[in-house]
């Protein structure tokens, strides 16, 4: 039977004709990520139907083993155990150009291959690379005029990968790059968080129903809490790690992104700029953290167990310093400075070698003004909770309390739950493959924009200068398996609060 959730839903559009171009086509990010997404894409119909990718890298590799790489990463990545139809016609349009990113020969291969391609109206231009090659492949992209359109009606849009920068000044000097060559409406900076299904859910969850946004205030909600855990360690990523942290991996940009989701005021219109401006007054209104002392703490797992298995400290992970004082734990306290979000905390928490692996955001309200049933009931109420689980189970909870069945009054909470999965009967989309479209159709509002991106690191940048005066000395440790430090559990117990137990 079909079902019903589904009837009523407009045509979905499809972009122009398009030549996507991946810098570090012989990469992780593409392979995992990026090639099962546009399978995806194809499978649903929603590439343009002149569409074509262009790899380009500095490993040697021609248009067939490209094609063969294509084929290996769906078998590993997309569950896809032999070419299908939908994959044997993608192929026949990936092509490959091999060269150094600094090399102006490189550009010129690449302008002919745009050429052979027919000329498409649109050119996407992915940096599935480091940050610190960005600039040189804009400045060699200008130079070989690939950065304007042919024609009219025709456009040039770049994807940047995360971290866009390691601090405010640097975050600033890129940008300041990239719009000597670009205009802001061609940067499209990338945030898979807001790719996933709940997290844009967030938006239409609250601004699309009259029951919860009347309550979504200091008057109705107690504290708000943003939990993002793994349970693996730094895994092959030490070279990154070691010069991120948690607090620049995840809080810099995807948690900062969700909480803006969260606590923004409503936007007069759904459209990218409108949306965009609401969560950029959110990250304006933050108090400084070093305002708020005990508002911040860091931590790094020390060896222990992990779902069974015995693993390392982070210091004896391979390519790890065994001086490092890099975080892989990080709790917040965040104000609010605005009428809505007064005296309301919001704790964020995010670390590596935790018990489990969950992104989730709780909004815990306050507790009714009289307990009316303290005489015929003498178990606490609960208070009400909100749940919004991001990832691995998408969906939202609502927790409440409820009679228990019986002759006496006796109260209890009750979970109501929403799972994506179960209520459309069909799989969520990758963040990936969101983007990309979103990206293709020119729509910027799952993107982050240049001062959202430095307000951001505008809050971070401080905590990162006096950790690195404070060095080794008051860096705390928790065990791998645990949920992170007691100092962690502290700043939540000074407050007459706990994290939530997941």
């Amino acid at each position: 039977m079909a079902n019903p959730l589904l009837d009523g839903l407009r045509i979905e559009p499809t972009p122009e004709s398009t030549a996507l171009v991946i810098f570090g086509a012989s990469g992780d990010l593409t392979r995992r990520k990026l090639l099962p997404a546009l399978y995806q894409l194809a499978r649903g119909q929603r590439l343009p139907a002149r569409f074509s990718v262009i790899g380009v890298a500095r490993s040697e590799m021609s248009d067939e083993q490209f094609r063969q790489q294509f084929h290996d990463s769906l078998k590993e990545f997309a569950a896809v155990a032999r070419p299908d139809d939908v994959s044997t016609a993608l192929a026949r349009e990936l092509a490959y150009v091999q060269g150094e990113l600094d090399d102006p020969g490189l550009y010129d291969r690449l302008a002919a291959k745009l050429k052979a391609a027919g000329a498409p109206e649109g050119v996407l231009l992915y940096f599935a690379v480091p940050p610190s090659v960005y600039g040189t492949i804009v400045e060699r992209l200008a130079a070989a005029k690939l950065t304007s359109p042919e024609r009219d009606g025709g456009w040039r849009r770049v994807i940047v990968e995360k971290p866009f920068g390691t601090d405010l000044p640097s975050a600033q000097a890129l940008n300041r790059l990239m719009h000597e060559h670009l205009d802001e409406s061609q940067i499209f900076r990338i945030d898979h968080y807001l790719g996933k299904e709940t997290v844009q859910n967030l938006l239409v969850f609250r601004f699309a129903n009259g029951m919860f946004e009347p309550v979504w205030n200091r008057r109705y909600i107690d504290h708000v809490q943003i939990t993002a855990a793994e349970t693996v360690g730094v895994e092959r990523r030490a070279s990154y790690y070691e010069g991120a942290g948690a607090m620049r991996d995840m809080v810099q940009n995807h948690l900062m992104q969700v909480l803006a989701l969260i606590a923004m005021e409503p936007p007069i219109a759904f459209s990218a700029e409108n949306v965009r401006d609401r969560k950029l007054d959110v990250i304006m209104s933050i108090q400084p953290l070093l305002d708020d002392p005990g508002s911040v703490v860091r931590a790094q797992y020390r060896a222990g167990w992990v779902n069974g298995a015995e693993v390392p400290g982070y210091r004896e992970e391979p390519d790890v310093a065994p001086t490092s004082t890099t975080d892989t734990y990080v709790a917040l306290r965040l104000r609010l400075d605005s009428w809505r979000w007064a005296g309301v905390p919001f704790y964020i928490r995010t670390g590596k070698r935790l018990p489990k692996r969950t992104t989730e955001i709780a909004i815990q309200f306050r507790r009714p003004p009289l307990h009316i049933f303290k005489r015929v009931s003498p178990t606490a109420i609960a208070s009400n909770l909100l749940v919004v689980n991001v990832q691995p189970d998408e969906g939202i909870s609502v927790r409440f309390e409820a009679k228990l069945p019986g002759t006496r009054m006796q109260l209890a909470p009750v979970m109501m739950n929403f799972r994506y999965g179960s209520a459309f009967g069909r799989a969520v989309p990758e963040a990936y493959e969101t983007l990309l479209l979103d990206a293709m159709l020119g729509d910027p509002t799952l993107y982050a924009r240049h001062d959202f991106v430095e307000g951001s690191w505008a809050l971070i940048t401080p905590v990162h200068e006096a950790w690195a005066a404070s060095g080794a000395s008051a860096l705390p440790t928790y065990e791998a398996g645990e949920w992170g430090p007691a100092e962690a559990d502290a700043m939540m117990a000074a407050d007459g609060r706990r994290w939530r137990t997941l």
